[in-house]
């Protein structure tokens, strides 16, 4: 078993002893992720805040704050310019360094993990995300400048 795994695996069962722990104190009170991600839901728009790649003109492309969420391997082989590399399992971490002042754009291969990671964003307050429809394959196919 590798260490990313078991650490992973830890780190799942923490979180389960804590959520089975908060649930048995009030089984009827939701945990206040619940809560945020209930409300997030209650509001968000039906495409869950996506943009497709060629509804952006080129030179609007400068104005947002690009995020690849694909692994270091991928984003040092090719990216969108202008991009930084988040790791979609690592944007609540560095979320300080995710303006909340100027449109995000996030995205990842096809657009399942960084609509995650975006998601994360979202209910940690960050309103102005995108997320890349179709991810950097879909950039490449309809943009690709």
């Amino acid at each position: 078993m590798n260490m990313d795994y078991t650490r992973f695996i830890v780190h799942l069962a923490a979180v389960a002893t804590l959520g089975l722990s908060a649930m048995h104190a009030n089984a009827d009170e939701p945990s206040e992720a619940v809560k945020a991600m209930e409300e997030y839901l209650a509001f968000v728009d039906y495409g869950g805040g996506t943009i497709r790649p060629e509804q952006i003109q080129k030179d609007d492309w400068k104005r947002f704050h690009i995020i690849d969420a694909r692994d270091q391997v991928q984003f040092s082989k090719e990216h969108i310019p202008g991009a930084v590399n988040i790791e979609w399992r690592q944007v609540l971490e560095n979320r300080a360094s995710i303006p909340k002042d100027k449109p995000v754009l996030i995205y990842c291969n096809t657009g399942s993990l960084s609509a995650q990671a975006g998601f994360a964003l979202r209910v940690a307050g960050y309103e102005n995300v995108r997320i890349i429809q179709g991810g950097f394959a879909e950039w490449k196919a309809q943009v690709g400048f």
